[in-house]
């Protein structure tokens, strides 16, 4: 991957709607060429998708918590079960597993206190292998979506 590569890259995280003509002018290539990198992107796996970034709040998910998760045990099958278990609720929107305690960290979203208490209680809470879980509160976002360094 080249500098050029990259740029592409660039732009269409800052808008993925871009059509192929308006990329390759803002990445100053002619359209070909320009057509030809992103498809060996897209091929390669350097691009993985094309998707709309929707506000939470415009569709009534106004609440959001980090979710730190601690398992009994950390071996293959409650690993799996656990991630298996997690992905299938659809108001986990990240999960990411971490070196150290805790063992991972979800990124929650809501329409309110009520209804996170409820995810809380009878979905995350009875995930395969949990031990102990810890919530904060997002107050704000501060830095979101923001497109990879170059």
């Amino acid at each position: 991957m080249d500098a050029l590569d990259r740029k592409i890259l660039t732009e269409l995280q800052l808008d993925g709607r871009l059509t192929v003509t308006e990329l390759a002018a803002r990445v100053k290539l002619s359209v070909s060429p320009c057509h030809r990198r992103l498809r060996d992107l897209e091929r390669e796996g350097a691009i993985r998708g094309y998707r709309a970034v929707v506000d939470p709040a415009a569709v009534g998910l106004n609440f959001e918590a980090l979710v730190f998760v601690t398992l009994h045990w950390e071996d293959a099958d409650t690993v799996s079960a656990f991630e298996e278990g997690v992905a299938a609720v659809p108001h986990v929107l990240q999960a990411q597993r971490l070196f150290g305690d805790p063992d991972y960290l979800l990124r929650v979203a809501t329409t309110d206190l009520a209804a996170f208490q409820q995810l809380y209680d009878r979905q995350l809470a009875r995930l395969p292998g949990v031990q102990r879980l810890n919530s904060t509160l997002v107050m704000k976002h501060v830095v979101d979506d923001r497109p990879l360094p170059e």
